[in-house]
């Protein structure tokens, strides 16, 4: 396939570890070619300079501004947009940016991975990010749910959720699903330092982050709405999450527990099987007989789960990376079913393994 036959894409984000994880996958995309990428802060500037790594990729790619971007859109007849702009920022941002492809008659299918199209009302949204929406009126458009847990979609666009919200999903859909637990439920959750974004700040500094491990945002985390928010829509139940996230020391990754009381008595063995049923049509999706561990999946698109029981309550584990089955890797996930490709298209490569 060539590159005039490859859907172009525009990427939305700049110099952030999402950002240049999108780019590194559509680097090896075989539907995909990068048409842009949005920087205000920095256009002209080498997208090399920001991510080196993907010098070999884009060696002569620089950013975009808007006013270029806005160029773009209106120039091409279908474009793909991944958006990994800051929470606040992307939904006034996509609002601008399909307003000028419907002046255009551009097609335009997003996948925002930002927290502003998670929620279905303004208010909501509000409460939690202490912000009004960007574009309320946009909330309609957008559907938010993993692509494992919502075989078809009713609106033109999706929003993904975050990457500890993606490590809670997996295990709360199906056991509220299967009326497996009580409405009450308890994650411990740990994620490596790429998911407190690449600006430095306290909790990513490497000397008060090495060897240690630390809670925060606990039971007030902002993840616990929105995956409330999703279960409910998605099994139309509603469950009571009490959330404690964790920084660990290690950039990419991250392990969750989920524990809750069972509403009827299960075997270790049932719990599995029940996972593994769910899962059996979903290829990034793997029920282990043993605990997961965060290597296994590190730098890939393929989440691990296990299940363990005392017989009246259980404890699910799940591991994922939260950089790409979290968040860019998810995203192109959702981008594959939004062309109606295969959902695996350029995401099956295996885990580092000694990352």
């Amino acid at each position: 396939m060539t590159d005039s036959t490859r859907v172009p894409t525009l990427v939305l984000g700049g110099t952030g570890y999402v950002a240049g994880e999108l780019l590194r996958l559509i680097a090896g995309h075989p539907r995909l070619r990068l048409a842009g990428i949005l920087s205000d802060s920095k256009p002209g500037e080498r997208v090399a300079a920001a991510f080196p790594h993907l010098a070999v990729a884009y060696p002569h790619t620089t950013y975009l501004s808007l006013d270029e971007t806005e160029s773009l859109i209106a120039s091409t007849e279908d474009l793909a947009v991944l958006a990994a702009a800051p929470h606040g920022v992307s939904a006034a941002l996509l609002d601008r940016l399909l307003i000028v492809a419907s002046g255009a008659g551009t097609r335009l299918r997003v996948v925002d991975i930002s927290a502003d199209y998670r929620f279905t009302d303004a208010a909501a949204y509000q409460s939690v990010y202490k912000h009004a929406h960007g574009a309320p009126t946009r909330l309609s458009d957008f559907t938010c749910a993993i692509p494992e847990h919502l075989p078809s979609l009713t609106t033109a666009h999706v929003a993904h959720p975050g990457c500890f919200a993606t490590a809670m999903l997996l295990a709360l859909v199906p056991l509220v699903s299967l009326n497996l637990i009580d409405a009450d439920v308890f994650i411990s959750g740990i994620t490596g330092s790429t998911g407190s974004g690449r600006s430095p700040v306290e909790g990513t500094h490497h000397p008060r982050r090495h060897s240690d491990v630390y809670s925060y945002g606990a039971l007030g985390h902002r993840h616990a709405p929105e995956v409330m928010g999703i279960v409910q829509r998605l099994t139309g139940t509603a469950i009571r999450l009490h959330f404690v996230p964790h920084s660990g020391p290690f950039a990419r990754g991250i392990h969750a527990t989920t524990q809750a009381r069972l509403l009827r008595s299960l075997s270790t063995d049932e719990i599995r099987a029940a996972l593994s049923d769910f899962y059996k049509d979903q290829p990034f999706v793997r029920v282990l007989a043993e605990a997961p561990r965060m290597k296994d999946v590190v730098g890939s698109n393929y989440a691990h789960l296990s299940a363990t029981t005392d017989g009246t309550s259980l404890a699910v584990m799940s591991v994922i990376d939260n950089l790409t089955k979290g968040a860019a890797g998810g995203a192109v996930q959702w981008l594959n079913r939004l062309y109606g490709w295969d959902q695996t298209l350029g995401l099956t490569a295996p885990a580092v393994g000694w990352s």
